[in-house]
């Protein structure tokens, strides 16, 4: 996981603090301030910080070496406190063993740790008169320790030694404990610094996922992003999992682990949410962590990956307008107390995928309804070239019949020509009840025409396409007129038409764009010869219509899209024109084009 400053428990107040323990320090002397050696120390400790690209190690090494060259010590070492295990642990060391960066102490254990409890210095003149004291190295005699502290809370501790007894006196103490706060803040500042820096770091990939997750509208794709982004902008985390709600089975569904290699549970089938660790999530509704999951009761959770078995977790839910659409799970392989970034992180990437989940099922939804309308298209198409032929048939049908009758044939019973007459009449009054059923059912029923007003047809299929507009790219503007125009049609169909015309005025913009769509009316002066007329101008900003295409826009099986059936403003046209209106270009050229849809008012 990420460096971060140690998070120690409070410090103990000056009452608290054991006052018969020895060396423990009053204020420090004003006299150390004409202390040209002190001085100069301050200064180099202060210069060290300077180098902010330097390992974190490195620099405490460069501290401790300049505090122990001043203090003429043999050795020393800075422990820091770990916020995970609450213990202190050695950072940075000077002829201590190699191993030394494995040894860890409990607060109050050894003299570095009793300093990290009682938050004040120590000097043990002789390591020999202290049976407490843990000797790390067999050479030392005298040792003494600073807390280093950061606005009241203990983040480490610094500790030095001598190879002779009693080489420390009680100013060399107030000198360390001086140099100590030095150290602290060069420290801290550096500490400061790198998570301002992260933190920047963190929030620029935090844009970028936002900006990646949006244009993800394949969800299992949507998926896999969110998890890999999440291991990339919290480092150190073994795996992230993603896990789907289903409210009405009451389970959950993993659908993306990140490393895939790692053996995690069955991907798309359902867990039970009482058999799920992550339910907690789910039941709560906020972001819950477990500290340590090992133990023996969460042997038998199904939502977790058991190699390697995870020990620390931490889980938030997705949430969308007060709907749980599933939850994002980071774990590690070690016990891990989750710090406040790490938790605003995890926050902010469920909550941008939650919105990306949502974006992804209602784009999905948008292509399903232009699939339908595509299909209603071809079958209304169909519908319309089948009234062609009936009516196209019904003529010559009908002279047939016509000429049949006017034959006055009459044969006698017993002639076969008089069954085959029969039979001839029975057909063609067959044929033409078959025509006319064709030509009903291509007919839109007046029953299904009623009153609008058309700035609601209008706005009813706005939203049809809103979010495709989004996708491409493509501001709409339109304002409805201060009158309300009414008019007797069939809802659906000029709806039909509308859409028809956008989409290919959204086709002729690839690259994004501008649509306008405004309506007026026409024929309302007095004495009018023409009836009233609503006129609907859809204009777009693409690059026109070729010359060659626009004397046969409308007709069936034109189309300048190599995917294009050449049917939508054919059947628009014909539309129209059982609505007693009609469409036509009105302009054309490399600024943009524009259609009319002309329908008369109720």
């Amino acid at each position: 996981m990420q460096s971060h400053p140690p998070q120690p428990p409070a410090p103990h107040s000056q009452n608290n603090r054991d006052q018969d323990t020895a060396g423990i320090v009053p204020p420090l002397d004003p006299e150390l301030n004409d202390d040209l050696r002190a001085l100069r120390t301050l200064h180099r400790l202060a210069t060290i910080a300077r180098d902010e690209t330097a390992p974190h190690r490195d620099t405490l090494n460069a501290l401790l070496v300049e505090i122990i060259s001043a203090l003429d010590a043999s050795a020393g070492a800075i422990s820091l406190l770990n916020p995970d295990s609450g213990q202190l642990e050695i950072e940075a060391h000077v002829e201590h063993p190699g191993d030394a960066h494995d040894i860890s102490l409990r607060l109050g254990q050894g003299l570095a740790g009793w300093v990290a409890l009682h938050a004040s210095a120590r000097l043990i003149p002789d390591v020999a008169d202290e049976p407490r004291h843990i000797r790390i190295r067999p050479a030392s005699r005298c040792v003494m320790a600073a807390p280093m502290e950061d606005n009241g809370q203990v983040i480490g501790v610094i500790k030095i030694d001598h190879d002779k007894p009693a080489a420390f006196s009680e100013r060399d103490l107030r000198l360390l404990v001086h140099y100590t706060r030095e150290a602290t803040v060069c420290v801290t500042r550096l500490w400061q610094l790198r998570q301002l820096r992260e933190k920047s770091r963190q929030l620029e990939t935090l844009i970028t996922i936002g900006q990646t997750l949006v244009a993800k509208l394949e969800e299992q794709e949507l998926f896999d992003t969110v998890t890999r982004d999440t291991r990339e902008i919290i480092p150190g985390l073994p795996g992230c999992a993603f896990y789907l709600h289903d409210p009405g089975r009451r389970a959950v569904r993993l659908v993306s682990f990140n490393p895939p290699t790692l053996d995690a549970p069955a991907r798309d089938a359902d867990l039970p949410l009482n058999s799920c660790l992550v339910a907690s999530a789910i039941h709560t509704r906020r972001q819950v962590e477990f500290t340590d999951i090992r133990g023996p009761d969460f042997l038998d959770l199904l939502d977790l990956p058991r190699n390697p078995a995870p020990r620390s977790l931490l889980a938030e839910p997705l949430v969308f307008e007060n709907e749980i659409l599933g939850v994002l799970a980071v774990f590690t392989d070690h016990v891990h107390r989750f710090n406040n970034d790490e938790k605003r992180l995890l926050t902010a990437i469920a909550s941008l995928a939650a919105v990306a989940l949502q974006n992804a099922r209602l784009y999905s939804r948008v292509f399903q309804s232009e699939d339908l309308l595509r299909k209603n298209e071809q079958l209304t198409t169909l519908g319309l070239l089948a009234a062609e032929i009936a009516h196209e048939i019904r003529n010559p049908l009908t002279v047939l019949k016509l000429l049949h009758g006017a034959l006055g044939l009459d044969f006698p019973d017993d002639d076969p020509r008089r069954t085959d007459l029969r039979v001839i009449g029975e057909k063609l009054d067959q044929l033409e009840a078959i025509v006319t059923r064709v030509l009903h059912f291509a007919k839109a029923p007046a029953s299904l025409h009623s009153r609008w007003p058309l700035a609601d047809i209008i706005d009813d299929t706005i939203v049809l396409i809103r979010l495709k507009l989004a996708q491409a790219k493509i501001q709409l503007r339109y304002e409805p007129p201060p009158r309300s125009l009414i008019v007797n049609v069939h809802k659906g169909q000029i709806q039909q038409v509308l859409l028809n015309v956008l989409l290919n005025a959204m086709q002729a913009m690839p690259d994004g764009g501008r649509i306008t769509l405004a309506h007026h009316l026409s024929g309302e002066a007095a004495g009018a010869a023409h009836p009233r007329m609503a006129h609907i101008d859809i204009t777009d900003t693409g690059g026109g219509i070729p010359e060659n295409v626009r004397d046969h826009l409308f007709t069936s099986f034109l189309s300048g899209r190599p995917d294009g059936t050449g049917l939508g403003l054919s059947i628009a046209r014909r539309i129209l024109a059982s609505h007693h209106g009609d469409i036509t270009l009105e302009s054309s050229s490399a600024a943009g084009t524009t259609l009319r849809i002309t329908l008369p008012v109720a």
